[in-house]
């Protein structure tokens, strides 16, 4: 049986929403959460934006590095910033996926998990 979100232990939820408020803050664009709870062997929850150039991917990274160490989330291992337009940070519970507009269209992680469960990110708990 799987297991949904809202089901899903509050430390998730609270670290999800520490993480898109970072984005947020930096205007990552097009913000989305695939939760896969026990579907996937990998990790609960892709977190997914766009930025607008290379230099906003890196500062969408570097803030959300700095941001996570600070709240004391672990992050198991992150991509070297190359002009790929596709960034990846590893947080074992989620991993966040940073594309340039061009890249998310190629690439369409959303509709490759199209079952997993859209999580809102408006409505993740603020952190404190």
């Amino acid at each position: 049986m799987t297991q949904t979100a809202t089901e899903e232990n509050t430390e998730l939820l609270k670290n999800l929403g520490i993480a898109c408020e970072a984005l947020l803050d930096k205007k990552a664009e097009d913000l989305k959460l695939l939760y896969f709870g026990d579907s996937s062997p990998l990790t609960d929850c892709f977190v997914i934006a766009t930025g607008t150039s290379d230099p906003h991917l890196k500062a969408l990274r570097d803030t959300l590095e700095k941001t996570l160490k600070d709240h004391k989330i672990e992050i198991y291992s992150r991509d070297r910033f190359q002009p790929s337009g596709w960034l990846v940070l590893d947080a074992i519970d989620f991993v966040v996926h940073l594309f340039s507009r061009e890249q998310r269209e190629n690439y369409a992680l959303e509709h490759l998990w199209k079952d997993a469960e859209h999580l809102d990110p408006e409505k993740l708990p603020q952190p404190n």
